[in-house]
């Protein structure tokens, strides 16, 4: 198991930027992906991003591509989430996931560990 905690939400005006990050600890994750999902009021939760651990390959889903950035920090096992330009529509709650390799990582139950989730509010 691994045990993510997610940290740096807050309140943001239309255009500005925040920083989130994701500590990962627990059993070795060197062959997983770290994921960013996000659930809106009234919506399903959603895919935003991964990165392969071992590889730093990253994806993107098409509403955040050139606004946000996945990075990690392998020696202190953290996971960043930089966003950029940010729109109302980006207001949500913000989860960290970690599982396995899969092809279907933008689908959330390809995810075993989850945390708690941290709200990112966009104001207009």
């Amino acid at each position: 198991q691994v045990q993510l905690e997610e940290s740096g939400g807050g309140l943001v005006q239309a255009g500005g930027s925040l920083r989130l990050s994701c500590a990962a600890s627990g059993r070795t994750f060197s062959t997983y992906f770290i994921s960013w999902f996000r659930q809106a009021p009234g919506k399903e939760r959603e895919f935003v991003t991964a990165i392969s651990w071992r590889s730093g390959v990253t994806y993107y889903a098409d509403s955040v591509k050139d606004r946000f950035t996945i990075s990690r920090d392998n020696d202190k096992n953290l996971v960043y989430l930089q966003m950029n330009s940010l729109k109302p529509d980006d207001t949500a709650v913000y989860y960290c996931a970690a599982g396995p390799y899969s092809a279907n990582y933008y689908k959330d139950e390809s995810y075993l560990d989850w945390g708690q989730g941290t709200q990112v509010t966009v104001s207009s």
